[in-house]
């Protein structure tokens, strides 16, 4: 069993791999100050962190702080400032995904609340961001994630939207790049959605008919959409093991950077 340094030491090898590939010396002043916790190993503790479902930035400078030359404060904002950083090794993570993407793909999207539903009308924090949204579940106060995913659960894309905004308002802008069968849940139904996605030869989307439509699924597309349920994974998996859900950060660039790191953790840890 692996012990916490040697996780962590892993997670930073693999953040100064990709740190070299986009080259995140750059935005380390040459000259003045030095920076209180390199780059590398400020995300390395966010994606440590996330990767134990740790909940609170505290936990994670009360476990390291005797290796950190620096303040719980300065740890705190170090987090939420590279969090950009974090959110350009996805970018690239996807890009690589995209130029080795299975045939078949699947969008979906899930629920990430802000606050507890009897709060949202006091929560101020992500007042500008959040939306009242409705789920299989009931109403939510908060955001949506909206993933494009292939059959072996590479994510391909992503977009962050309030949680009022339909599903199908940002398929064609997550599908820029995909080619193939693109499954979808009922919810995605829209002929003309439908007609936009179609290329002749290059891609289609397959969304399941409401139960009230007297279209029919062929054998061969009901097949292809029994796989619609890998995506439900990467969703499940987010949220009970990589920490995406929380109501614990007083910043927005808290809550943003909590929801990167989490996304990067699932990724490579």
């Amino acid at each position: 069993m692996k012990t916490r340094i040697k996780i962590y030491e892993d997670l930073k090898a693999v953040v100064k791999f990709f740190s070299k590939q986009l080259k995140f010396d750059k935005f380390v002043n040459k000259t003045g100050r030095k920076l209180a916790v390199a780059i590398n190993e400020v995300i390395a503790l966010s994606l440590f962190k996330q990767a134990n479902s740790i909940a609170t930035k505290k936990s994670i400078y009360q476990m390291f702080k005797n290796n950190l030359n620096c303040s719980y404060k300065t740890l705190v904002t170090s987090m939420n400032r590279w969090a950009i950083l974090a959110s350009a090794i996805i970018v690239l993570l996807m890009k690589m995904n995209r130029n080795n993407q299975h045939l078949i793909k699947h969008i979906d999207s899930t629920d990430i609340s802000v606050c507890l539903f009897k709060n949202a009308n006091a929560h101020k924090t992500m007042k500008g961001l959040a939306q009242f949204g409705r789920n299989s579940k009931g109403t939510f106060f908060g955001l949506k994630l909206h993933i494009v995913t292939d059959l072996k659960r590479k994510l391909l894309s992503l977009k962050f939207t309030a949680g009022n905004v339909d599903d199908r308002e940002v398929v064609l802008e997550l599908t820029e790049e995909i080619i193939g069968f693109l499954i979808a849940d009922a919810g995605y139904i829209k002929e003309k959605l439908q007609k936009q996605y179609y290329e002749e030869g290059k891609r289609i989307m397959i969304a399941k008919p409401r139960k009230n439509m007297k279209k029919i699924m062929t054998e061969f597309e009901q097949k292809l959409y029994d796989t619609r349920m890998l995506i439900e994974l990467n969703f499940r998996n987010l949220k009970m093991f990589y920490g995406l859900i929380t109501s614990l950060p007083r910043s927005i660039d808290g809550y943003l950077s909590n929801y990167i790191y989490s996304l990067l953790a699932y990724q490579i840890a």
